[in-house]
């Protein structure tokens, strides 16, 4: 059932512990992830629901698994931990998949660890069901994530502010190799298990780098690139990651912990939900800047493997970080130049999305929303289709000039522009309001509104009467300020 290769046990024991999941007191399965266990070769044909909960909730592990917490630090909205570690995660192990990808699975919220820190490393219900629809939505929306692979209730309670039910959450990853796990190493001066980390990550991620002159620096400008794109990628969707700490950006670009993360409603670039993000640090407009900060956390790691002279790395370092943001805004203009259904590259495009945002955020305009109308207008819509999303439309009319202007040469006709306009502009995302309302029914036993928002998400630029309420912002009242961790 599962051709475990674990290469990460490989490396030297300091890497990881060995960690048995909790035994589950009556675990059920909430949902299996059917497509992306074909894509990983597991066949459960023959499997019942009993032993998919048994051995997704850790009480009956495969043959060959590995049974390890991996060790790492990271800078914590600023502040640097020296040793996290899988505190509620244990990896099983590592499949390569029908695509020849090596891919990590993981049990989260599978109980104690070595590095718990005095937690009970379980998971309550509402951040698994949480996860799995996040992750999944992103995936759908062609955004490097870890995956969702099963949710199982454990039948057990876990205690956070009140008493909840358990579940455990079984994550894929093409690693869960961190910028924090680099950090962890260096803290201790351990040069050798430096080393021997990056090349575990150039063979892993970047094999293209292996016979490269001076692959650790080729380590950094590749990792600085791959993080500008999927920031890029965050920003056009409107997601906000919520805890963008280093011990949560892993090096093989993929998003990874999805904690107190949400998508936009109405669009503001100051716009925080998590609870604990108490001065903004991740607010969505700052996700750049905090990338980019975090690369440079992890070249102070790389700078004692480079073979130039010290003046020489500092200098090849800075233009990574030089060169993550020419990537980004690069990436990021494209995006929404293509958002806008504008094609080309002109001088003022720049100024026309950002107008645009600014016209948003004044006039609290849902941010799918207002991408998608902008399809139908052009496919001939009228422009109350437009102005009907803003609160305030002052200002609209005049941006509307500008933009039906800039496509004047544009040789694609009207039909073919809004499809692919809304080939990118989604029509369902993972809206805050409606993930908890399918969690509230989760923990009281439905799973009917789980079931049915994972399957509106995975198809997210497709709309359907069935999933029409699910394409509607949500009222004043509805919209939710306020995502929690879960730990």
């Amino acid at each position: 059932m599962f051709a475990f290769d674990n290469s990460y046990i490989r490396l030297p024991e300091r890497f990881y512990r060995p960690a048995e999941p909790a035994r589950a007191g009556q675990p059920r399965l909430i949902r299996l992830n059917r497509a992306l266990a074909e894509e990983l070769n597991l066949d459960f044909a023959r499997a019942s629901d009993e032993d998919l909960a048994a051995i997704f909730s850790g009480n009956n592990l495969p043959d060959g698994a590995a049974s390890i917490a991996m060790a790492y630090a990271g800078h914590q909205f600023g502040n640097f931990v020296p040793q996290l570690g899988d505190g509620r995660a244990i990896l099983i192990g590592e499949v390569v998949d029908t695509r020849g990808r090596r891919r990590d699975i993981q049990l989260k919220g599978a109980g104690v660890t070595p590095f718990s820190r005095n937690g009970d490393g379980r998971a309550a219900l509402g951040p698994v069901l949480r996860e799995y629809l996040v992750s999944e939505a992103m995936h759908a929306l062609g955004i490097a994530t870890t995956r969702a692979l099963c949710a199982v209730a454990t039948g057990d309670m876990v205690h956070r502010d009140t008493k909840l039910p358990g579940a455990v959450l079984t994550r894929v990853a093409a690693s869960h190799i961190r910028i924090g796990t680099f950090q962890f190493f260096a803290a201790r001066g351990d040069a050798e298990a430096v080393k021997a980390l990056a090349d575990h990550v150039i063979a892993r991620h970047y094999p293209e780098l292996g016979g490269s002159y001076r692959p650790y620096r080729g380590l950094l400008e590749a990792v600085s690139v791959r993080q500008a794109d999927l920031v890029a990628r965050w920003l056009s969707v409107g997601f906000i990651h919520g805890v963008m700490n280093t011990d949560n950006m892993a090096v093989s670009g993929e998003t990874i912990d999805f904690g107190p993360c949400a998508f936009l409603d109405e669009y503001d670039p100051r716009k925080v939900f998590s609870s604990i993000d108490q001065r903004g640090r991740y607010a969505y407009a700052n996700q750049p800047g905090i990338a980019q900060w975090n690369l440079a956390r992890f070249a102070e790691t790389l700078l004692p493997l480079m073979d130039g002279a010290e003046e020489e790395n500092v200098e090849a370092a800075n233009a990574a970080l030089v060169e993550f943001g020419r990537v980004f805004q690069e990436r990021w203009l494209d995006l929404f130049r293509a958002k806008l259904g504008i094609a080309g590259a002109q001088e003022d495009d720049l100024d026309l999305v950002n107008s645009l945002l600014k016209l948003m955020e004044d006039g609290e305009a849902d941010f799918t929303r207002v991408f998608r109308a902008l399809g139908k207008l052009a496919g001939g819509a009228p422009t109350e289709v437009l102005s009907a999303e803003f609160a305030d439309a002052i200002g609209v009319a005049d941006w509307l000039q500008r933009w039906v202007l800039r496509q004047e040469g544009d040789p694609r006709p009207a039909n073919q522009r809004q499809a692919a306009m809304e080939a990118v502009n989604p029509a369902v995302i993972a809206r805050n309001h409606r993930i908890e309302e399918a969690i509230a029914a989760g923990i009281s036993g439905d799973f009917a509104p789980f079931e049915r928002l994972a399957e509106a998400l995975a198809e997210p630029y497709r709309e359907s009467e069935a999933f029409a309420d699910l394409q509607v912002a949500p009222r004043r009242e509805q919209r939710v300020s306020r995502t929690f961790c879960g730990t």
